[in-house]
C-alpha cells in the first residue's frame, strides 16, 4: 500500500483488483482443526462507556449497548463474538440480541464448532433474519476455528491481500467549533480518511461544516459524509449542490434506506459518489443498488450481512461490480468485533473507502489489550483465531442483566 500522502491513488488503483467469480469459503472443511463439540453458549450483555457521544441522524450513541457472546469447547477453547444493538439498521435491541442467542443455542449445542456452513444452516433452519445475534455466533465459531487450526482468522478466508489499512475517523459531534478541533487533531494522528456525521441539522449549516472541515483537512485525504437516512430528496439535493466541489468524495445514505429511486435520483445530480449503508443487508441489495445506478459503493458491516464470511463474500461482490468498500463496525463495537471486521478488510479485493474500527471511540474496551491501531492506521492480526484476548473481568465490569425466558428445545430439555 502507498504511504499516506497519496490516499486517493491509492484507491483508484485498488478499484481496479477484480475478484473471481462470487466464492464462498466453508471454514468447516477446507481449513479446519480437529473436532470440537460445542458445549455451552453464553450471550453477554454489556454496556460501555463513550469517550464522548456520537451524533448522527435519528440516533445518539452515548454508551455502547453490545452483546457478546462466549462459545465453549470440549476442547477447552473459547471463541468470542460481538453484535452491536442497532435499532434503527437492524432493528436489534440488547434485549432481542439476547432472546435470539437463547433461541438459536439449541440448534448449536453439541455440533462442530469448525463446520460453521452447517452452524449457518442449522441456525436459518431456526430462525429468520436476526442478522446481529448470527453475526456474533459466527464470529466466536471463526475464532474457534483459527484457535484450533492455528491460524488466523484471514487465512479462513482466503489470501492476505494488504497488512496495513487506512481508518476512517468520524467526526461526529455536530458541534461547528468541537468537529474541526476534532478533525485536527485525527490529522495529527496520522489519519487520511474521514466521515462527517451530517443529517443532524439544517442541510446549509451541514454544508457550511462539511466545507469548513474539507478546508481544514485540506487535499489529499479522502473525506466522506454520512447522513444516516436523516435528510429527505430535497434536502439530499441542497445539501451536494452547496458541498460540491469542496473535497468531498462520497456522501453516505443520504435518504432512507429503502428509496433506492431517491438515491439514484441524487447519484445523477452530482459529481459525489454516494454510497449505501443502512439500504445494504445481503448481496441482493448491493445489485440492486449497481443495476439502479443508485450507489457507486457501499458499507459493509457484519451485524447487517449475519458474520464474516457473509461479510467478505459481500466484498468480492463489489470487487466483481467495481464497487467501492467501506469495511465498518457499529458505533461503540468492541476490539472483538473490530477484529472480525479487520480480518476480511485483510482479504477483499478493495477497501478504497477505508475501515472504520469503532473501539477507539470506547473509553473502556473488554479486551486485556484494545486492538492497536496507529497514525490512522490498522495492521493485519496474525495470531491464531481473531488475535484479541479477552478480559473476562472487564466483561463482568461492563455486564448488564437481560431477562431471559425458559425455552424448551424440540427434544424437551429446557434450555436457558
Amino acid at each position: 500500500m502507498p504511504g499516506r500522502a497519496s490516499p486517493r491513488k491509492w484507491i483508484r488503483s485498488r478499484t481496479s483488483s477484480k475478484a473471481p467469480a462470487s466464492r464462498s469459503y466453508d471454514a468447516g472443511v477446507t481449513n479446519r482443526g480437529p473436532y470440537m463439540r460445542i458445549t455451552s453458549i453464553e450471550p453477554i450483555a454489556v454496556s460501555l462507556p463513550m469517550k464522548k457521544p456520537v451524533i448522527m441522524a435519528g440516533e445518539e450513541v452515548r454508551r455502547a449497548d453490545n452483546m457478546l457472546v462466549r462459545i465453549e469447547t470440549d476442547t477447552g477453547l473459547v471463541g468470542w463474538g460481538e453484535a452491536a444493538s442497532a435499532p434503527v439498521m437492524t432493528g436489534d435491541t440488547l434485549e432481542s440480541l439476547v432472546a435470539a442467542v437463547h433461541h438459536l443455542r439449541p440448534a448449536l449445542i453439541g455440533r462442530d464448532a469448525a463446520d460453521i456452513e452447517g452452524a449457518h444452516v442449522a441456525m436459518d433452519g431456526r430462525m429468520y433474519g436476526n442478522h446481529g445475534a448470527k453475526a456474533a455466533l459466527d464470529i466466536a465459531l471463526f475464532d474457534l476455528a483459527g484457535k484450533s487450526a492455528g491460524k488466523p482468522v484471514h487465512a479462513l478466508l482466503g489470501d492476505k491481500q494488504r497488512g496495513r489499512m487506512p481508518l476512517l475517523g468520524v467526526v461526529g459531534g455536530g458541534d461547528y467549533d468541537g468537529d474541526l478541533k476534532d478533525a485536527a487533531k485525527k490529522k495529527a494522528e496520522g489519519f487520511v480518511a474521514y466521515k462527517i456525521k451530517v443529517g443532524i441539522d439544517t442541510p446549509e449549516n451541514d454544508a457550511a461544516r462539511t466545507r469548513a472541515i474539507c478546508a481544514a483537512l485540506g487535499p489529499g485525504m479522502l473525506i466522506s459524509a454520512d447522513a444516516n437516512q436523516g435528510f429527505s430528496t430535497e434536502e439530499a439535493l441542497a445539501y451536494v449542490r452547496a458541498v460540491e466541489g469542496c473535497g468531498l468524495d462520497f456522501f453516505e445514505q443520504p435518504v432512507a434506506a429503502d428509496d433506492l429511486a431517491a438515491m439514484a435520483r441524487i447519484a445523477a445530480a452530482t459529481s459525489i459518489a454516494i454510497g449505501a449503508d443502512e439500504g445494504i443487508h445481503s448481496r441482493d441489495d448491493i445489485r440492486r443498488h449497481a443495476e439502479r445506478q443508485a450507489a457507486r459503493g457501499v458499507s459493509l458491516k457484519a451485524i447487517k450481512l449475519g458474520g464474516v464470511r457473509a461479510l467478505a463474500d459481500a466484498g468480492r461482490l463489489c470487487g466483481d461490480l467495481g464497487m467501492q468498500v467501506n469495511i465498518s463496525c457499529k458505533t461503540g463495537e468492541s476490539s472483538i468485533a473490530c477484529a472480525a471486521a479487520l480480518h476480511v478488510a485483510t482479504v477483499i479485493p478493495n477497501i478504497g473507502w477505508g475501515l472504520t474500527l469503532t473501539h477507539i471511540g470506547l473509553a473502556a474496551d473488554v479486551t486485556a489489550q484494545p486492538l492497536v491501531t496507529g497514525q490512522g492506521h490498522a495492521g493485519s492480526l496474525d495470531r491464531p483465531g481473531l488475535g484479541v484476548d479477552v478480559d473476562e473481568s472487564c466483561v463482568r465490569r461492563h455486564r448488564v442483566a437481560i431477562a431471559a425466558r425458559e425455552l424448551v428445545t424440540p427434544a424437551g430439555a429446557a434450555a436457558y
